[in-house]
Formats: C-alpha cells, sequence, structure tokens
C-alpha cells in the first residue's frame, strides 16, 4: 500500500508530540518495516527544514533528513503538481500540492492529521488512527 505521509505526522515522531505520537511513529514503523509504501513530498522535506533549524544545528538537520531518505521515498516536486493544484483552487495551497503529488504517485491513501484540508482530495486523507484501525 502506497503511502503521502504529511508533515504533521513526521513532526508528531520526531518532536515525539503527544498525543499523537503512538499512532504516529506506528505508520513511520508500518513503513520502516516495509508493510506499507511511505512517500514524501518534497515539499514536505523543505517545510520540515524550516521547521526544524529552529530547533536543530545544521548538522543534525542533515542526519535526520538522511535517517528519513532511508525510510521513505523523497517524491520530486513536478510542475504538473503545482498546475493541477492550482486547478483546485483550495484555500491552502500547499495542501492542493500535497494531493496532486498523491495522485500523481498513485498513492492509496494520504496520511495526515488535517484530514477536513483534504475532504476533495481524490485520494482518500486518514489520520493514523483511522488508517490503523482500517488496516492494522
Amino acid at each position: 500500500m502506497r503511502l503521502l505521509i504529511d508533515g504533521n505526522i513526521l513532526l508528531d515522531v520526531l518532536q515525539k508530540r503527544e498525543p499523537h505520537y503512538p499512532d504516529s511513529a506506528k505508520i513511520w514503523k508500518m513503513c520502516e518495516t516495509g508493510m506499507a509504501e511511505g512517500h514524501i513530498s518534497s515539499l514536505t522535506i523543505a517545510n520540515l527544514v524550516y521547521v526544524m533549524r529552529k530547533e536543530l544545528n545544521p548538522a543534525t538537520v542533515n542526519e535526520v533528513t538522511k535517517k528519513l531518505s532511508l525510510i521513505f521515498t523523497f517524491d520530486d516536486l513536478h510542475a504538473s503538481d503545482i498546475t493541477a493544484a492550482a486547478e483546485l483552487q483550495w484555500d491552502d495551497f500547499e495542501d492542493a500540492v500535497q494531493a496532486a503529488t498523491a495522485m500523481r504517485i498513485g498513492s492509496d491513501h494520504i496520511i495526515t492529521r488535517n484530514v477536513k484540508d483534504f475532504k476533495k482530495s481524490k485520494v482518500t486523507a486518514l489520520t493514523p488512527s483511522e488508517f490503523l484501525t482500517r488496516f492494522q
């Protein structure tokens, strides 16, 4: 099963954010062990580095990024993703880009805690707990 993992799920694990950490960590582990194919948009990586740079030094940010690349597939941002996102005319352009990327890579689901932001997505968005309830 191919999953596009949203940045909030990754931050839940990296920052051990409660009460979200346990379920997000299970999604992460499923990707790490091959039970699911985890994908991350390059837009998400850019956003993560932006957030992490406030708390971590550049060497640590580099280390985290390298470790993520061992577990998840980083999907390049294509011009077609930007065009498709613009055509969606969503209020949140970043979420539209995520939805467009999920469609292009053939994702089965988008895993996010912001499911409401993906109501119009052709790829179903699920929270980690919803995904785990349905597929574990």
